[in-house]
C-alpha cells in the first residue's frame, strides 16, 4: 500500500510477490501520450515479476492480467487493444465479442509489404499530454448513441485489412481509410480532437499525407499520418515545429531478454 506507483502497486499485489524487488524503467516514450505506453508497462512488468516467480506465461495471459489489473484494480477508463499489442505484438486484427470474448490474428503480410507500410508512416508528437482514462469516460458516454457510427468504423477496419492482405500496389488506399475513419472518430466527441491538433492534420493532408489518426483516446498525445515516401520531404518541412518520432514494427512483443536462476 505504500508504493505510489498504481500499476507496480497492483501487480505485486496481484501476482502475491513478497520477496525484495528493485524496478528500473526506461521509456522512450511520455506517458499520458496515447501511444499505449502505461498497458506495455503494466504488461512487460508483469512478465518480469512471473519470470521472477518461475513461471513462463502466455502472451494471452499476460494481456488478460494487465487488463483486470488496470481496470478492475486500477480502475481505469482504458481499452483492451493495447494490452494485446504490447503482449503479442506484430500487426494483428484485434476482435472483441459481447460476451468479453477477445480474438487476436496476425496479418502475415510479407516483408516487402511491411517495409512499404512503415516507410509511409510519419509519427509526430502534438507536445500535448492529457488523462487518457478522462477522454475515454467520456468517449464511452457519448458512444452508447453512435451505434451507425462504430459500424461504419468496423467496415473501414475490415477494409484496411483487405488493402494489407491485397497487392502492394493498392497500400496508398489504406491512408485515404485512415482519414475516413479519422472523420468518423471525430464526430463521437468533442474532446478527441482540438483546434491545435485540427490544425497539425490540416497541414499534413495540404502536404501530401493521405490520412491520419490521432493515436489513443484523443486530445493530444502523437499522431499518425500515411504519406507516401516521395511526399514525405514537403511534410516533414510544413511539421517541422513538431517532433518526429521514427519507429519500427515489433513482432516479438513482451519477452524476457535475460533470465537466471
Amino acid at each position: 500500500d505504500q508504493i505510489q506507483h498504481p500499476a507496480v502497486r497492483e501487480c505485486i499485489r496481484f501476482t502475491n510477490f513478497h520477496d525484495g524487488i528493485e524496478v528500473i524503467h526506461a521509456g522512450d516514450l511520455p506517458a499520458r501520450s496515447g501511444i499505449g505506453s502505461s498497458s506495455s508497462f503494466t504488461v512487460g512488468l508483469l512478465h518480469a515479476i512471473y519470470a521472477l516467480q518461475g513461471k513462463m506465461v502466455t502472451k494471452r495471459k499476460l494481456a488478460c492480467d494487465a487488463i483486470y489489473i488496470e481496470q478492475e484494480m486500477i480502475k481505469e477508463n482504458v481499452g483492451s487493444q493495447d494490452q494485446f499489442a504490447a503482449a503479442f505484438g506484430g500487426i494483428n486484427k484485434i476482435e472483441f465479442s459481447t460476451d468479453g470474448s477477445i480474438w487476436v490474428t496476425p496479418l502475415t503480410i510479407g516483408t516487402e509489404k511491411i517495409l512499404k507500410l512503415q516507410s509511409s508512416l510519419l509519427l509526430y508528437f502534438t507536445g500535448l499530454s492529457r488523462n487518457a482514462s478522462e477522454v475515454a469516460a467520456e468517449q464511452i458516454r457519448s458512444t452508447k448513441d453512435k451505434i451507425s457510427e462504430l459500424k461504419n468504423m468496423k467496415k473501414l477496419t475490415e477494409e484496411a485489412i483487405e488493402v494489407l492482405n491485397g497487392p502492394i500496389e493498392r497500400y496508398d488506399d489504406f491512408g485515404r481509410l485512415l482519414h475516413e475513419n479519422w472523420k468518423i472518430k471525430k464526430s463521437l466527441t468533442s474532446r478527441i480532437s482540438n483546434s491545435f491538433i485540427d490544425d497539425i492534420y490540416e497541414k499534413a493532408m495540404k502536404n501530401g499525407a493521405l490520412g491520419g489518426k490521432l493515436c489513443g483516446a484523443g486530445g493530444g498525445g502523437f499522431v499518425l499520418f500515411f504519406v507516401p515516401p516521395e511526399k514525405q520531404t514537403v511534410v516533414k518541412e510544413a511539421l517541422k515545429d513538431l517532433l518526429l518520432v521514427p519507429f519500427r514494427f515489433e513482432f516479438l512483443g513482451s519477452h524476457i531478454i535475460f533470465y537466471s536462476t
